[in-house]
């Protein structure tokens, strides 16, 4: 499982970067790559309570990085391409830098951000 973990973790990670930097795929590895937090979720619940204070910490500072990296818009502009899986997973956010294909699809959807020129 720890492995498991760790590979998640690391998913997300490249995900954080990916958003801050704008992230270059479609809609739909965008919401794909969601998962990947919500599988970390969901593991936090069944993983050992030391080991979840061990990797607490990292996962946090991950999520402050996307928080800073994304706008919430309640999920308006995802819902449209994927039903959103629970509207307490607050890491259902789009990027704010909106570039490419993602940012086309989430623009057309009502998204509002920065072109990557913009930042």
């Amino acid at each position: 499982m720890a492995f498991m973990v760790a590979e998640r973790v690391n998913a997300w990670a490249a995900l954080v970067s990916a958003n801050e930097r704008g992230y270059g795929d479609d809609i739909y590895e965008y919401t794909n790559d969601l998962y990947c937090r919500n599988w970390l979720h969901e593991a936090w619940l069944l993983l050992d309570e030391h080991f979840v204070q061990l990797r607490t910490p990292q996962v946090k500072a991950l999520d402050d990085r996307y928080k800073a990296a994304t706008i919430d818009d309640d999920g308006q502009a995802l819902d449209q391409f994927h039903w959103l899986p629970d509207p307490n997973l607050r890491w259902w956010r789009h990027p704010r830098i909106l570039t490419g294909d993602l940012g086309r699809s989430l623009r057309s959807a009502g998204a509002i951000g920065t072109a990557p020129d913009t930042v």
